[in-house]
């Protein structure tokens, strides 16, 4: 058996340790020794692009010709891959990250898998706190919000992400989106009580299930698709 090799680590302030590794062809970030999402799992990732993005598909005749995309969380790279493939030449992908180190090792380790992502015209990466990032934003700024930053809102990253599930940040949350935008979450399971929030923030809100593999035999990952009324 191949063993696991160490490429990088880094330390918050906080106290978290992230860490990247590869094997057999593959990479891991792991979050305080805990795997967090690998190269080998990257269905769900995906599909939160395609559900958040799926009003604004390129292909689609009245999708806006330059939407704006905003991304909470780099992670791998694959949901910014993967809307980067969706959307069209014109478009705006901002990717809000809180790990200056999660985007050099996307910039170095991660370009042999998914390429440079970084560098593509269209991708804005912004090195920062999620929260304090969207707060900075104007009325009507996005056509499609996607996040994927915790596991579930009971179950954070880093303790300060609480604020993001707040009434008053939801609601700031549907003033940056255009009417009939929507937010995408990345969950790894489903979250009634969040779910519920949503919707009484004015959300319209649809859950799907979602497999960590496309030949997985369970969905056990869940996408929460929050969309501004008119």
């Amino acid at each position: 058996m191949k063993p696991y090799e160490d490429l990088a680590e880094s330390t918050m302030p906080d106290g978290t340790h992230f860490s990247l590794h590869s094997h057999d062809g593959d990479f891991y970030l792991k979050y305080n020794g805990y795997e967090l999402m690998s190269t080998s799992q990257t269905f769900s990732e995906r599909h939160l692009s395609d559900l958040g993005c799926s009003h604004i598909h390129k292909d689609k005749p009245l999708s806006p010709p330059d939407p704006k995309v905003l991304i909470g969380g780099l992670g791998l790279g694959f949901t910014l891959k993967r809307t980067l493939e969706l959307v069209g030449p014109q478009a705006t992908v901002e990717v809000a990250e809180l790990m200056t180190p999660i985007i050099e090792w996307n910039r170095s380790f991660l370009v042999e898998y998914n390429g440079p992502l970084l560098e593509d015209p269209r991708t804005v990466i912004t090195q920062g706190d999620f929260h304090s990032i969207l707060s900075s934003k104007g009325k009507s700024s996005f056509d499609a919000i996607l996040i994927d930053i915790d596991n579930t809102p009971d179950d954070l990253i880093t303790q300060g992400n609480n604020q993001m599930y707040s009434p008053a940040f939801l609601q700031k949350m549907k003033s940056v989106l255009k009417p009939g935008a929507c937010v995408a979450y990345w969950l790894s399971e489903p979250a009634p009580k969040f779910k519920k929030l949503l919707g009484q923030a004015g959300f319209l809100v649809e859950q799907h299930a979602s497999k960590p593999r496309e030949n997985a035999k369970r969905a056990r990952h869940c996408i929460l698709v929050a969309r501004k009324q008119h």
